[in-house]
């Protein structure tokens, strides 16, 4: 099952360091019956890139919990065993927003399991930045704050080949 988990920065220099991401459990964003049921229409691909969206704004939710770690969303893209993904939610609960896509993964992610690596450009930082710090805000039901946070997701993540995790960092 490809998962996208959130990441950021150092997350991602630590899993060059070590060859995995952990530890379990892991947080991560999929094409849950969940999603399927949200989204009602779309192709597999198109809804990858919701599962990858919903991983982005988890990154985002890492970032704003501490503001002194360089502002730009990562998402890695990993195939793991579908045995140890467990949805988050329980899908007789209704369909919660906040945990759409959201799974849990059982063990560590290794590094030969992930397939890409999706980034923040530069350009991003301070619209990551402003985002970050007005996601408590737009959380608590802040509309302008909202705004802010939702232009994150007006950039794109720029995608990565596993290999190039050291020229990344």
């Amino acid at each position: 099952m490809r998962v996208y988990v959130p990441l950021t920065l150092p997350a991602l220099a630590t899993l060059n360091s070590t060859g995995e991401v952990g530890p379990a459990p892991l947080t991560a964003y999929a094409v849950t019956p969940g999603l399927r049921e949200w989204y009602l229409s779309g192709t597999e691909e198109e809804l990858e890139y919701a599962a990858m969206g919903r991983a982005a704004q988890a990154s985002l939710r890492l970032i704003a919990a501490d503001l002194e770690i360089p502002p730009r969303r990562v998402v890695l893209a990993a195939d793991v065993a579908d045995g140890t993904v467990t949805p988050a939610a329980d899908p007789g609960l209704g369909l919660d927003a906040v945990t759409l896509g959201e799974v849990r993964i059982a063990g560590t992610v290794p590094l030969a399991k992930c397939a890409s690596v999706h980034v923040d450009g530069v350009d991003a930082e301070p619209d990551i930045t402003a985002a970050a710090e007005a996601l408590p805000a737009a959380e608590a039901g802040d509309e302008d704050a909202r705004f802010v946070v939702d232009g994150a997701a007006d950039h794109e993540l720029l995608w990565y080949a596993v290999q190039e995790l050291d020229s990344l960092l």
